[in-house]
């Protein structure tokens, strides 16, 4: 990226499966935080990511005082993105807003800006347990290794995902067995629905 003015400005995104954080800065401060939506393409869409994304960055912009065209780099951490069509996708929506950032967007996954965060450039471990979750690492030597962060489907232990979808399994082995258990209404409650039947609509 080639900077075209005396004052650069740099954008950063944490894309979560609840929400998404984003932070506004120059080369000696930082100038806005925002938060918005969900904008993991893989669980909500294209399209809710899309309205999360977009909404964050105006937010940021609107406090700074800056239009989104005099942001000249930005990284983006998101669930999913070391895949290359997702990656890609999350380049496209925020190119779409800010133009003049095509070419200067850099993906990575959500792992990857949590361990910077955390550790620097050191070696460390870190556990994420949100609506996904992931444990990532780098050692001594620079080489980094995961565990989990799959997908909801099929992996993601310990995160809010698996833990309410056992806590809905065991509700309902408990009826099969025609017992019944405090989680019921805890489930009913949390949910605004009056019966187990609607618990199972919203599973479908």
């Amino acid at each position: 990226c080639v900077r075209t003015s005396p004052m650069a400005f740099y954008l950063g995104i944490d894309g979560g499966g609840t929400k998404t954080r984003c932070v506004l800065g120059n080369e000696n401060n930082v100038l806005a935080t925002a938060i918005s939506g969900g904008s993991n393409i893989v669980r909500l869409g294209e399209s809710r990511a899309r309205e999360s994304l977009h909404t964050v960055i105006r937010r940021a912009c609107t406090e700074a005082e800056i239009p989104p065209e005099q942001i000249q780099s930005a990284c983006i951490g998101a669930a999913g993105a070391g895949r290359s069509e997702i990656a890609e996708k999350l380049r496209r929506i925020i190119s779409e807003l800010a133009p003049q950032l095509a070419g200067c967007i850099e993906v990575v996954g959500d792992a990857v800006i949590a361990l910077e965060a955390a550790f620097g450039s050191g070696l460390g471990v870190i556990a994420i347990a949100g609506t996904g979750s992931i444990v990532y690492g780098r050692d001594a030597a620079g080489r980094s290794a995961r565990a989990g962060g799959w997908g909801f489907a099929i992996s993601d232990e310990g995160s809010g995902h698996w833990i309410g979808r056992h806590a809905i399994s065991a509700l309902l082995r408990a009826r099969d067995l025609g017992h019944e258990t405090a989680l019921t209404a805890r489930i009913l409650e949390a949910w605004k629905i009056d019966t187990i039947d609607a618990v199972i609509q919203i599973g479908r």
